[in-house]
Parts: structure tokens; C-alpha cells; sequence
């Protein structure tokens, strides 16, 4: 039976290989009435056709497929799809793999032994912030920093001025733009404005980066 529409249904849809873990997800997530699985992919190569006729607010992605994995299909999305968001699901936590990922551009890394209401919340998060950062990503971005203290991409003496380091702290602490433009007194077009220049001067391609960078130069505290 089809759920029955109201605003702001998040779209989703699911690319692995294991039909029951995608069955498993499915029924968890048909329970909730703000999400809805709009569509399943045995692999990168059909997630990327299914993107052609629908289109989602988030992908849950797995890392290993046949045909065309995880790691090959999320720069696909992210050079054709800016806009939607990507949870990776693995069956790995190892720290490189994870930083990697969202350094290219996934907005959340899930285990797969990740209970369903932690799938659920990894997707309204991300749908509405942008980002879900889990102790799994937190611990993968600073073994990520301690690789990278001395790479030019990250530079050390960068001067950001009073708003560009209150804007930085309120994105690491998972503010929403709504959120950080009504503290601030700014509207959420200035928050963009600042975010993208925060990511020019620090060399950060992603939010990833910027939460590494402030790590890495204590603007906030290390957890």
C-alpha cells in the first residue's frame, strides 16, 4: 500500500547488492512517513540510470558491488547530482576508506550492523544539514588529520576573519544554514556565500575538509 503523500517526503534510494539488507532497510523505512524508497540498484552502473528518470533527496550507497562499485559511482553522482546526498554503507570501518570517501564527497558513512532508526536519522540529518557526523566519521576525519600535517592543501596561516570563524565553529557543530543565518543575523544566502569562501582559502573540497582543517588548527576542540 502506498504511503500517503504529505510535505516534505525525503525521496530515497538504495544501491546493494544484498537483497535482503535492502528488503531489511525497505521495511524499516516504510514505517516512517517522512521517508519514502522510491527505488533500488543492484549496482553503481544501474543507480546511475535509475538517476536519469528519478530524483532523490538522498542515496544510500554500498561501497562493494559488481559491475560498478561504491567508490567508482559516488564522483558520478557528485559531478551530475550535486544536490543529493550520499550515505555510504559498508561492512568496513577502516578509517582511510572513510575519510577518503567523504573527502570526494559523501555526506555520511554507515556499518551496516547499523540499527534501522540510526539509518533513518543518518537520512533526515543529511537531508536537512547536509552532513551526519557519526563517532565512526569523526574518528576517520582525524586519523585523516595526522596523515595529512603537512599537506599543502590544508594551509596553516590562513587568516579567516571574526564571522568566518563563527560560521566555521556553528558548521562543525552540525548547524543547519537556517540555523547558523539566525544566529549570526545573516540570511542563509551569505551563509553560503561564506562557506564556499571558507573552502577556497582553507583548500577544503568538501565540509569534510573544513571539519579537518578546524580540528587541525584547534577553532574547535577535539573530541
Amino acid at each position: 500500500m502506498k504511503k500517503p503523500e504529505f510535505d516534505n517526503v525525503i525521496k530515497v534510494i538504495i544501491a546493494d547488492d544484498h537483497v535482503l539488507f535492502r528488503a531489511g532497510v525497505k521495511t524499516a523505512l516504510s514505517v516512517k512517513k517522512d521517508v519514502e524508497l522510491i527505488a533500488e540498484a543492484d549496482n553503481g552502473m544501474q543507480l546511475l540510470n535509475l538517476l536519469k528518470h528519478f530524483e532523490p533527496d538522498v542515496i544510500l550507497l554500498d561501497i562493494q558491488m559488481p559491475i560498478m562499485d561504491g567508490i567508482q559511482t559516488l564522483p558520478e553522482i557528485r559531478k551530475s547530482y550535486p544536490q543529493v546526498k550520499v550515505i555510504i554503507l559498508s561492512m568496513h570501518n577502516d578509517h582511510s576508506m572513510i575519510s577518503k570517501l567523504m573527502e570526494i564527497g559523501a555526506n555520511s558513512y554507515l556499518t551496516k550492523n547499523s540499527d534501522s532508526e540510526t539509518i533513518y536519522q543518518a537520512i533526515k540529518t543529511c537531508y536537512e544539514q547536509e552532513f551526519f557526523f557519526n563517532e565512526l566519521t569523526n574518528k576517520a576525519l582525524l586519523t585523516g588529520l595526522r596523515t595529512k600535517r603537512s599537506d599543502v592543501g590544508m594551509p596553516q596561516d590562513v587568516s579567516l576573519t571574526e564571522k568566518e570563524l563563527t560560521v566555521l565553529k556553528l558548521m562543525c557543530e552540525e548547524k543547519s544554514t537556517k540555523e547558523i543565518a539566525d544566529i549570526v543575523l545573516i540570511s542563509p544566502r551569505t551563509v553560503e556565500a561564506i562557506r564556499d569562501k571558507l573552502k577556497t582559502k582553507t583548500g577544503s573540497k568538501s565540509m569534510a575538509g573544513l571539519v579537518m582543517y578546524a580540528v587541525k588548527n584547534r577553532i574547535i576542540e577535539q573530541h
